[in-house]
């Protein structure tokens, strides 16, 4: 079960809309072990793409190693997903390499709705799990 600020949602959200009608992708980290997610990093999809998302491999590279700095890892990855539901593509299956973390998906395809799914994704296996706003 991913439980997740109301705050952190609606910057995902935000950022998401933001980056319509491309793919947006991003980061939440937390103290390493804790399960919690605390500070949002809105990341550069390197794509540009409606379709499609990539962490620029420089930021990426400097996103991760602030996480360690700081004692975090990457509680939450995030993108979203513009035309279709927020359910991991084969290529986001392929790309989930952090066995820990809630892969988050938001639909922008309503305008005025966004669809706010989480799962976990290990060994290909995508597990769908609750989300708990507060």
């Amino acid at each position: 079960m991913l439980t997740i600020s109301q705050d952190l949602v609606d910057k995902i959200t935000a950022h998401a809309r933001a980056d319509h009608p491309d793919e947006a992708c991003g980061v939440i980290a937390g103290p390493i072990g804790s399960d919690r997610p605390e500070r949002f990093i809105p990341m550069e999809n390197a794509e540009r793409s409606p379709t499609f998302y990539r962490f620029d491999s420089l930021e990426q590279l400097r996103v991760w190693r602030e996480m360690d700095d700081r004692d975090e890892e990457p509680v939450v990855i995030y993108h979203s997903h513009t035309a279709t539901e927020a359910y991991p593509s084969r290529t986001d299956v392929s790309y989930a390499s952090e066995p820990n973390a809630h892969y988050v998906l938001v639909s922008t395809r309503v305008e005025d709705e966004a669809e706010f799914r989480s799962y976990r994704i290990l060994d290909g296996v995508i597990t769908e799990e609750q989300v708990t706003i507060t």
